[in-house]
């Protein structure tokens, strides 16, 4: 697995099969996911908890430019947060096109030429750079600490992505924030409460049957140690983080389990698996770093650790 490169997911609404070729190695060249779904089946999966970074709509996806402009607003309804991206027959633009089909649109190309495709995709995708480097620490840094916080378990994850959409998974979060001289926003992780509460009861690791403080410990103390483990690798001193004092409000919708953090940037996310090595039962972790208040990967560095500390705690060896 290629830890180190993030991809992000976006879903395919085109009923062109020769285009569909081009977009399959397309995505393949450009770090992408490309998921289908049936027309019938389109807004439950758009309701559902699947991580998306755009959609890829083409004119005659539901026979005609102006039904589907109409589908394209009803996704708009849905997931306002998702760039729509148009495929046209002939011009690479939106301008011909009336107010009220122009509208949930946020760029065009056309088959013939994907150049103008990859610009979009870098635009409204991968319009933030995260150096590998700290990819990379963060699997490690979560691995650790999860691992060492459920012993009973293995610790998979799938390959990182970048997002565009403001959904929360599961029914518990916590949220922590993140500052530096080179970042400022948050870290995230996002757990279902009832797979949680049954691994933590079957391997009989509370007072009793497992409740919902119990999760909330858990979810805090995992945050905890990976936000420690983050700040002492990457954020460093407090005398040198940023200074700026600039503020978002945070909005959250339980109803339509959505958060937003008064910004614009995609969100880099993993995905963890927390495999029960009695069962072989899987449950799902979700963890999302959001850089909404500022953000300069120039800027950042990996702190060194002190060798001497580690061969004292015993993580390292001298021989």
């Amino acid at each position: 697995m290629n830890t180190e490169k993030v991809v992000s997911k976006v879903l395919v609404l085109d009923n062109c099969d020769d285009h569909i070729e081009r977009l399959k190695s397309f995505c393949s060249e450009n770090s992408l996911v490309g998921l289908r779904v049936r027309e019938d089946r389109l807004m439950s999966v758009l309701q559902s908890n699947i991580d998306l970074g755009a959609i890829l709509l083409s004119e005659g996806y539901a026979g005609s430019m102006a039904r589907s402009a109409e589908i394209a607003l009803d996704i708009n309804g849905v997931r306002p947060e998702l760039p729509i991206i148009l495929r046209r027959e002939h011009m690479p633009s939106l301008e011909d096109l009336p107010p009220e089909q122009h509208q949930p649109f946020c760029a065009a190309y056309v088959a013939t030429d994907l150049e103008p495709l990859h610009n979009i995709i870098d635009e409204y995708i991968f319009s933030l750079d995260y150096p590998n480097a700290l990819v990379r620490g963060i699997l490690e840094i979560t691995e650790t600490m999860l691992s060492s916080l459920l012993p009973g378990c293995t610790v998979e994850w799938n390959t990182p992505s970048i997002v565009r959409d403001r959904i929360i998974f599961g029914e518990v979060f916590s949220l922590i924030p993140l500052e530096s001289n080179w970042c400022r926003g948050y870290m995230m992780m996002q757990a279902k409460e009832k797979p949680i509460l049954d691994l933590l009861n079957a391997h009989q690791m509370c007072d009793g049957k497992a409740n919902f403080r119990d999760l909330n410990s858990l979810l805090g103390e995992a945050t905890n140690l990976i936000w420690g483990a983050f700040k002492n690798r990457y954020l460093g001193d407090a005398a040198s983080l940023c200074r700026s004092q600039v503020q978002v409000p945070l909005i959250v919708n339980h109803q339509q389990k959505y958060i937003s953090f008064g910004t614009e940037n995609p969100q880099l996310v993993f995905m963890y698996r927390l495999i029960d090595k009695n069962t072989g039962e899987g449950i799902s972790l979700h963890q999302r770093f959001v850089f909404n208040l500022a953000w300069s990967p120039e800027d950042f560095t990996e702190i060194p650790a002190n060798i001497g500390e580690m061969v004292d705690s015993g993580e390292l060896e001298l021989f």
